[in-house]
């Protein structure tokens, strides 16, 4: 059996968690529903099962009741990987650590050392230490215009579009164009997208990013710096819209193999 935490943003017209239940079905996998909101992870009597979260709400309810659940479950994606996937400032260090190439960066409460920073890039793009979907990303030009610290701010490489590419189990099997007039190029925001084949070394990128937050699947967010990919951002619960790969029977399949996986 492989339990499902539905994405809570999915719509009648947009159900990522539809998507791969259908998959699911047609492989003849049996498979229930959990709803966190109702269930009491203390008294789930869940143990030794697969659990997989299409998507949760980032609050602390949904990030414990899935630690609680991975105490005795097989969580996917792992309840620390959603969470680091979230923290943009913990993806960055962990992308640096492992020599992943990602712009220049800093995370600091000091308006002086913003100043500098500010300064010395010329334009800095100004991200919510835990913000989705594209909100609240904003172009900075001079310290006045932060509000309250701590502040991430990124060096701003000029681009006029960028890329997801999705890995499952450490292999990119799709990627998408994302192109836009404003900063940010999410769907969410405007963005307009297209199938495209993963090159090799949009592949490499985003397969070494994924290795570094240590996730299951996610959705790498690229930029041309030059001639070379960076990485902005790593998606824990990542949509796929606009892919030509089959995504839904992708992960359904993934899913499929890793609960053989626990009972084998």
């Amino acid at each position: 059996m492989i339990y499902i935490v539905p994405k809570p943003t999915d719509t009648p017209t947009d159900n990522s968690t539809g998507q791969v239940i259908s998959e699911l079905e047609k492989a003849g996998a049996g498979y229930g529903i959990l709803d966190l909101d109702s269930l009491d992870p203390l008294e789930s009597n869940l143990e030794r099962e697969l659990i997989w979260a299409c998507g949760i709400r980032q609050n602390g309810h949904d990030f414990e009741a899935l630690n609680v659940l991975a105490l005795d479950n097989c969580v996917v994606n792992t309840p620390e990987s959603i969470v680091t996937c979230a923290c943009k400032v913990t993806t960055t260090a962990l992308l640096l650590r492992q020599g992943v190439n990602t712009p220049r960066t800093l995370f600091t409460p000091s308006c002086e050392r913003a100043r500098s920073f500010i300064e010395e890039c010329g334009k800095v793009v100004y991200k919510p230490l835990y913000g989705f979907d594209g909100n609240g990303i904003r172009l900075i030009t001079d310290v006045a215009d932060l509000e309250a610290p701590p502040w991430y701010l990124q060096e701003y490489v000029w681009n006029d579009r960028d890329f997801r590419v999705f890995v499952i189990d450490g292999e990119a099997v799709g990627a998408i164009e994302r192109v836009s007039d404003s900063l940010t190029h999410n769907i969410h925001q405007g963005g307009i997208g297209r199938a495209l084949p993963v090159d090799p070394e949009m592949a490499s990128i985003a397969e070494a990013a994924a290795r570094a937050v240590g996730i299951d699947y996610c959705g790498v967010d690229l930029l041309l710096d030059g001639r070379d990919y960076t990485v902005l951002e790593v998606n824990g619960t990542p949509n796929w819209h606009c892919m030509a790969a089959p995504i839904p029977k992708l992960l359904a399949g993934f899913l499929i193999g890793k609960e053989r996986e626990m009972r084998s």
